[in-house]
């Protein structure tokens, strides 16, 4: 083949490959990979048939700006942790809004459930929470510190304990998603039934509100974390009843890899809980105002993180994709 005539034949992809590196933070790097790869087997046979060519030496500089902007690339992949954050997982978020829906109810409905059973009949509670704990509480209460169980240790080793306790029970909300939805359903009503039967313990005994003030400082975040794990497991457990188009295996791998996504994503939920409930928490004479600032701003960020900024990344996923397409 003459040089001109190969020249004509793969001008236009050469231009393409300039347009394209010209903004190369918009391209995939398994795109710059591709290009790479195309423009070295151009240059290969270049080489070969034309050796101390104009062309040879334009394929030899557009291959290694290639190089470099893949490279580059990579070394900028190290932000993955701040993709992963402000875009992976905020996008799993979103396409599981029917789940993240579907969990908050399955916490509610079990938790008046439990708050009116409580308030009927005080075995229940007592069934529900232990004899132990019931008996602890009540005792507090006479003693004019109804939340007194938070200061029984020290912070750190709360710390450990609750941050541990809580990632395990978010875990199983999780893991236990492979054995279909149910699995996870079951695992957030229990938790329902466990809050409703609390707050009526206290109400009964006349520290509802207090209990709300100081308990929610924490609990905001451990429970939203329940409720999104329990999504995440209702994911996985969806993808295997509802394979949609995709094979069983097929749907249940991207069921598995968005439900650990979500998982992950809720870890930063766990570890702010348990450090409120172990050195914030305890603090029972706070100004009432700092404290209902603190559990407002508390669930603004939840609804934030886990409902608005997902949608705005949909929307700026969507706007780019238009773009590319026009």
């Amino acid at each position: 083949m003459r040089e001109v005539t190969f020249v004509r034949l793969h001008q236009d992809r050469w231009q393409e490959f300039e347009r394209i590196l010209s903004d190369p933070s918009a391209v995939a790097p398994d795109k710059l990979a591709e290009l790479f790869l195309e423009c070295t087997d151009d240059l290969a046979f270049a080489r070969a048939q034309y050796p101390n060519s104009d062309t040879v030496r334009y394929l030899n500089q557009l291959a290694a700006t290639i190089h470099t902007k893949l490279y580059k690339n990579k070394t900028e992949r190290r932000d993955r942790l701040r993709r992963f954050w402000l875009h992976d997982v905020p996008l799993a978020m979103v396409e599981s809004r029917k789940e993240l829906l579907l969990s908050l109810v399955v916490l509610l409905l079990p938790t008046m459930i439990g708050f009116w059973s409580g308030m009927t009949d005080e075995r229940y509670t007592r069934t529900i929470m232990g004899d132990a704990y019931v008996n602890m509480t009540i005792d507090n209460i006479a003693n004019g510190d109804p939340m007194s169980v938070y200061k029984q240790r020290d912070g750190l080793s709360m710390f450990l304990a609750i941050a541990m306790n809580n990632s395990m029970v978010s875990l199983y909300a999780i893991v236990i998603g492979v054995c279909t939805t149910l699995g996870p359903i079951i695992v957030v009503a229990r938790n329902g039934f466990m809050l409703g039967a609390f707050h009526s313990l206290f109400l009964r005994y006349g520290s509802f509100e207090q209990s709300l003030l100081t308990v929610y400082i924490h609990g905001a975040m451990e429970i939203s974390a329940i409720v999104v794990a329990g999504a995440a497991g209702m994911v996985i457990g969806n993808s295997i009843l509802f394979p949609g188009t995709f094979t069983r295996m097929r749907s249940f791998r991207n069921g598995v890899r968005k439900g650990i996504c979500i998982g992950v994503g809720i870890l930063p939920f766990i570890i702010v809980a348990a450090v409120f409930e172990s050195w914030v928490t305890r603090l029972t004479d706070m100004p009432l105002l700092l404290n209902i600032f603190i559990i407002l701003a508390t669930f603004a960020s939840i609804v934030w993180y886990v409902v608005v900024f997902p949608q705005q990344v949909l929307a700026r996923e969507h706007g780019t994709e238009r773009h590319q397409v026009e």
